[in-house]
């Protein structure tokens, strides 16, 4: 069901400045290039300041610096980028995943439930395990013994969290997820892998939001650790007993091995390698496809992918590389030779 908002209420709602006609109504938020009359957009990059011109949106979030571009209705805010999420918020569509407790759903004797808390078809809650009020488990969803849900946490369609995991409150986790799995621990006697068995846990903070696919692996014996207002992409692998600090964002396919630390207000970007047994101190930058052999110790921007080439530019490169040991070489040996001539002609 489509909601209406006047442009004044929605003003209100995230303390911007309304320029215009605050009884528009709008129906819900579009781009620049596909609003409709009854569509608010937001311009959060200069650089596209030009479609203002021909936008057909009822009103559009701006800068103070942008406004004076356009003539129509305007929220002026600080920060468009953040004003477009909380109305985004605000004007939400998305269903629950799961409503009242399915009749096909298997739902342990001894589980604590708290208010509210909606369990949807196939899901299986083990025994001790505690849901916290307004907890919405998706259908196919497993969660194991003694295992605890903080309050209005979500967990869509199959989602899977292992024995003793503890999550806090606000959390979101896209479908597939799997919480508490068993580290990548083994012995070698031989030849032969022995298994270790991982009997740390998963302890997740409140306001975390995990990807569609995305492993978090148990601890070998101490825990795996994610803390408040992390935000993991798609497709990422954390590996046994990483810690990872307060409001740090890792982008899809990246993986961190095991007995890594991670700072807080960190952004790591996509296919990103993280080795084991390191640190990586708070407000790292790692940009996309690097490989962090050592720790870091300092904040900043840090890269090691390669940028793309032309297939002949890059079978170019990929030849000096090779020869980049006898290219040395033969480097010291010019400096040699031109320090042997620069004696002889000051003598």
């Amino acid at each position: 069901m489509t909601r209406h908002y006047s442009l004044a209420q929605l003003a209100a709602s995230i303390d911007a400045t309304l320029v215009g006609d605050g009884e528009c109504q709008i129906n819900k938020i579009a781009t620049l290039t596909q609003a409709t009359d009854k569509d608010i957009s937001f311009l959060a990059n200069s650089k596209y300041r030009a479609q203002l011109e021909t936008t057909n949106a009822g009103a559009v979030i701006l800068s103070e610096s942008d406004a004076k571009h356009f003539d129509g209705n305007k929220l002026v805010v600080k920060d468009p980028y953040i004003a477009y999420a909380k109305l985004a918020q605000l004007m939400d569509t998305t269903p629950r995943a799961a409503e009242g407790i399915h009749p096909s759903a298997v739902v342990h004797q001894s589980v604590k439930l708290g208010k509210n808390v909606a369990i949807a078809a196939n899901a299986v809650i083990e025994a001790n395990v505690v849901l916290g009020d307004n907890v919405q488990i998706g259908a196919g969803c497993f969660v194991g013994n003694s295992a605890k849900i903080g309050e209005n946490t979500k967990l869509w369609a199959n989602v899977s969290v292992y024995h003793e995991v503890e999550i806090g409150k606000n959390c979101l986790f896209q479908s597939g997820a799997v919480i508490g799995s068993d580290g990548f621990g083994y012995a070698n006697q031989s030849g032969k892998w022995v298994k270790i068995p991982q009997v740390g846990r998963v302890i997740i903070g409140d306001s975390v939001e995990v990807g569609a696919n995305t492993v978090i692996d148990r601890g070998a014996l101490d825990d795996t650790v994610i803390h408040n207002n992390v935000v993991l992409d798609n497709l990422i692998q954390i590996a046994h007993n990483v810690e990872i600090g307060e409001g740090t964002a890792i982008a899809g396919a990246s993986v961190v091995a095991g007995s890594t630390k991670i700072g807080k207000h960190c952004q790591i970007a996509g296919l990103v390698g993280i080795n084991g047994h390191m640190e990586i101190c708070d407000g790292v930058i790692i940009t996309g496809m690097s490989m962090i052999t050592k720790s870091i110790t300092s904040a900043g921007v840090y890269s090691s992918g390669v940028p793309h080439s032309t297939n002949k530019e890059w079978r170019r490169n990929m030849a000096h590389l090779r020869n980049l040991t006898d290219f040395k070489q033969r480097l010291k040996a010019l400096e040699s030779l031109t320090e042997q001539l620069k004696t002889i002609d000051e003598e």
